[in-house]
């Protein structure tokens, strides 16, 4: 991955998040995420005037073992901070409004570093968040030394 315009955050050899900057551009399909995830992130970029025939997906039986996330900014500046499954802190990654951020393993946390007031917008950060789901069980938080 390009590291201005994706980017993989890593630990011990596993794949804990997938950013994808604002600024990432690449004709057609795009997938950063391989077959297994519970969770699919790509990018699409096609000419006015392509046409996706209607199709239906396959139902696939998955094993989910972590709940994961994926975040997009749509306004503000929000950092983000990794922790190990031993709840150590890794480092900090920030986010801007366009920015996608798929959450697959260990710990995070985020911190919210500027709110964009625009027009009659109110001036907090917003963000959408999509779930592996439902979560049927407590999310484990824990307070860090750092």
């Amino acid at each position: 991955m390009n590291n201005l315009t994706a980017q993989k955050i890593t630990h011990n050899d596993e794949t804990l998040a997938i950013i994808v900057k604002k600024n990432f551009h690449k004709k057609g399909i795009n997938f950063f995420t391989p077959n297994e995830y519970s969770q699919q992130l790509a990018y699409m970029s096609h000419p006015k005037g392509k046409k996706i025939d209607p199709h239906l997906h396959k139902r696939v039986t998955r094993e989910v073992n972590f709940t994961q996330e994926t975040l997009f900014i749509r306004k503000g500046v929000v950092q983000v901070d990794f922790y190990s499954d031993e709840q150590n802190f890794l480092e900090s990654q920030v986010l801007e409004a366009g920015d996608v951020i798929l959450l697959i393993k260990g710990g995070h946390g985020f911190k919210v570093l500027e709110d964009l007031q625009r027009g009659r917008e109110p001036g907090n950060t917003w963000t959408y968040k999509w779930k592996t789901g439902p979560l049927r069980t407590k999310i484990l938080s824990f307070v860090s030394g750092a």
